[in-house]
């Protein structure tokens, strides 16, 4: 399965507030996410209205993740901001495919993407990033030498 260009930005949204207590702007965030302010603050609009993000307004305001959000799991993100209703798309140009009445296809995609999204309902948004320290990871190689 994908999920759509909003959803990825917003659940990278959701990891770079979940590492921060402090307010971020919604441009520190693209920033921080390498995705277009526009792009972000419409996803930060909707995860505010979701109650996963908290906003203050003002000069020195900014955003941060709620507890609800921490506590949010990735498939139950993905719901909520799937708004599509079927992940086939039973439409031509001339209107409803004509196998729309006799066809399994829907049903079955739609299946799979409530398996997709149950796979990642114990994966919550405060476990995703993981701290790690920048540059080099150190790596140990182990050799078997047989003579």
């Amino acid at each position: 399965m994908r999920i759509n260009a909003f959803s990825d930005v917003s659940l990278r949204a959701l990891m770079v507030l979940s590492t921060e207590r402090e307010l971020l702007t919604t441009r520190m965030i693209a920033d921080a996410v390498g995705t277009p302010y526009n792009h972000v603050s419409k996803a930060v609009l909707k995860l505010r209205q979701l109650g996963l993000v908290e906003a203050v307004r003002g000069r020195a305001g900014g955003v941060r993740i709620s507890e609800v959000g921490l506590a949010a799991t990735v498939g139950g993100v993905l719901r909520a901001l799937d708004d599509r209703r079927d992940v086939a798309d039973c439409q031509t140009d001339s209107g409803d495919c004509p196998l729309v009445y006799g066809c399994g296809l829907r049903g079955a995609l739609n299946q799979a993407r409530e398996a997709f999204y149950a796979s990642l309902d114990n994966v919550t948004i405060a476990s995703l990033l993981r701290t790690h320290s920048p540059g080099p990871i150190p790596v140990t190689l182990l050799t078997s030498w047989q003579a």
